[in-house]
């Protein structure tokens, strides 16, 4: 099923998102991962991807598996930074063979060290490519708190806007930890003229340790209230997992509560972190 079809069947959606493995050796663990997760029944999957597709062939097995064992739809995302158009049409060959219908289309991250060819610049550009080779829903990512790489927000949405003119039917946040940033991101947004679905990129923080990593990659800010319970929990791991589900499961809350409909889970493969979110909303969602 089209995502954007699923999203004119059902009023609220939770998803999730799972990564591939990296190498060979750690498939069958990954597999397995992805697999407990898809059992949580979420309303589709995304299934991310290396830099200029790099474990592009486990990205295509685990969204094939999710899709004919795990029966939930998947989303494999595609992107084109060090990615020549042969090595995207033989992602989208295989993809279209499996039947896979959704591709998160995006730039990627750009290389810290050596040389990179980008045969697309922007993730609109791919974007546009995607929806000329074949019948694929198309979603794209956008940044509540601004794209790391642009001037202004202003600027940002205004690529955005490009993005969704080329063909990206919905769109779905990077994480933020202050619905507020949400909010007001959304009101620029249909100010803008952008009138696509957008889908709420939760990520649970339940290790400490994780969360400098986790803000650099996403220039996001955290919130005083977050501070403090990092202050008081971040030395007690069991304390800590049940912090981070509990203040993602109440920016849930809050979201849906404020007129969000679209919920996507960043779960790290850990599906325990995802089965006790779901179980914080039984009667919710």
């Amino acid at each position: 099923m089209k995502i954007t079809e699923l999203f004119r069947k059902k009023e609220l959606t939770l998803s999730f998102e799972v990564f591939p493995p990296k190498t060979a050796e750690t498939f069958e663990s990954v597999k397995s991962a992805t697999e407990e997760v898809a059992l949580l029944s979420p309303d589709y999957m995304s299934v991310t991807c290396g830099a200029g597709g790099s474990n592009a062939g486990f990205n295509l097995e685990i969204a094939e598996n999710l899709l004919n064992k795990g029966h939930v739809t998947p989303i494999a995302h595609l992107t084109c930074v060090s990615a020549g158009k042969d090595a995207i049409d033989a992602q989208l060959s295989g993809f279209k063979m499996a039947g896979i219908e959704n591709i998160l289309a995006l730039r990627g991250d750009i290389p810290e060290k050596g040389d990179y060819t980008c045969v697309f610049p922007h993730a609109s550009d791919l974007t546009e490519y995607v929806k000329s080779k074949g019948d694929f829903c198309v979603g794209g990512a956008c940044y509540p708190e601004g794209h790391p790489e642009s001037p202004s927000q202003k600027e940002d949405i205004a690529f955005l806007k490009e993005k969704v003119e080329k063909g990206c039917e919905y769109l779905t946040t990077q994480m933020f930890f202050d619905n507020n940033i949400l909010y007001s991101f959304l009101y620029k947004v249909l100010s803008a003229g952008i009138n696509v679905p957008v889908v709420a990129g939760i990520m649970p923080v339940t290790n400490a340790k994780s969360i400098k990593r986790i803000c650099g990659i996403s220039g996001s800010q955290l919130p005083q209230r977050f501070l403090r319970i990092v202050d008081a929990f971040g030395e007690d791991e069991t304390a800590m997992k049940q912090a981070g589900i509990a203040y993602a499961t109440e920016q849930i809350i809050d979201l849906i509560a404020n007129g969000v409909k679209h919920i996507h889970l960043y779960t790290m493969n850990k599906p325990e972190i995802a089965r006790a979110i779901k179980s914080n909303l039984t009667g919710i969602l």
